[in-house]
C-alpha cells in the first residue's frame, strides 16, 4: 500500500505524530524515509480538511529539530566509536566513504553543512551525530538546526500543500495540463534547492586534498643530502 493511501485511513492526530516521529528518528541518525512521509502527509492535507498544514509543518519542524539535537548529544558522547557502530549496523548509509564525505563537508562549511544538510538525504541523517562527534559548538549547531528545520520541514509542507490545492483547483477549471504545469513548477523548485545543497556539500570534498607537489620538496632535499654524504665518503675511501 502506498504511503499516502495508508495515511488517508489514519486520524489527523496520528498523522501529526507519525510525521514528527519518523522525521525525528531520521534526524537522530536512523535511515528512514522522512521526506517521503512528509510529502505524502502534506499532499494529504491539501485534499482533506482534517489534516491542518500549519500543525503538520510545526510537528515536522519539531521532529527535525529535536531529533537532530538528540543525535548531536549522542554523537558528542559516543564519539568515533559511535560512527563505527553505525557503520556496522547501517553499512549502506554509514560506510567509510559516506562518513568521510560528510566529514569533509562539515570541516569546510561548518554550521552551513547542518543547514544545507536538511536538503540532502545523506547529510540529513549524518548532521546531528556527526556535528556532535566533531565537537561543533552547540550554539552554532542549534542556530543552523532550528533554521534548517524550519526552512526544510515548513517549506516542504507549504510547497506540497500549495501544489495540491492548485492542482485540484486547476483540474476543476482547466485540464490535466494545468496539473502538469503545477507539478513541474513545484518539482523544479525543490530540485533546484536540492542541487544547490548537493553542490555545496560536494565541494567540501576538495578542501582536504593535498597540494600537488607538496611532497616533492622533502624528497629532493633527502636526495641532495644523500649525495653530499656520498661525496664526503669517497675521498675517505681513497
Amino acid at each position: 500500500m502506498h504511503v499516502q493511501e495508508w495515511l488517508e485511513n489514519v486520524p489527523a492526530v496520528s498523522v501529526y505524530a507519525l510525521v514528527g516521529l519518523v522525521i525525528g528518528l531520521e534526524s537522530l541518525g536512523i535511515p528512514l524515509p522522512g521526506e517521503i512521509v512528509l510529502v505524502s502527509a502534506a499532499l494529504l492535507s491539501s485534499q482533506h480538511g482534517d489534516v491542518n498544514p500549519v500543525v503538520l509543518g510545526a510537528c515536522a519542524t519539531a521532529g527535525a529539530v529535536i531529533g537532530d539535537s538528540i543525535g548531536y548529544a549522542i554523537g558528542r558522547r559516543g564519539g568515533r566509536p559511535l560512527l563505527d557502530w553505525l557503520g556496522r549496523k547501517f553499512p549502506k548509509h554509514f560506510s567509510e566513504a559516506n562518513v568521510g564525505s560528510a566529514e569533509r563537508s562539515f570541516q569546510k562549511w561548518g554550521m552551513w553543512a547542518v543547514f544545507f544538510g536538511r536538503f540532502v538525504a545523506l547529510l540529513r541523517i549524518f548532521a546531528g551525530p556527526l556535528a556532535g562527534v566533531l565537537r561543533m559548538p552547540y550554539w552554532k549547531f542549534a542556530i543552523a538546526n532550528v533554521f534548517g528545520g524550519i526552512v526544510w520541514a515548513g517549506g516542504t509542507t507549504a510547497v506540497i500543500y500549495c501544489i495540491g490545492v492548485v492542482a485540484e483547483d486547476w483540474l476543476k477549471r482547466f485540464s490535466y495540463v494545468g496539473l502538469g504545469i503545477a507539478v513541474l513548477i513545484g518539482i523544479g523548485s525543490m530540485l533546484l534547492v536540492k542541487r544547490r545543497a548537493k553542490m555545496a556539500a560536494g565541494s567540501g570534498g576538495g578542501a582536504l586534498e593535498s597540494v600537488p607537489g607538496a611532497g616533492a620538496e622533502p624528497v629532493e632535499r633527502a636526495e641532495q643530502v644523500e649525495g653530499d654524504l656520498a661525496g664526503t665518503r669517497t675521498p675517505a675511501a681513497g
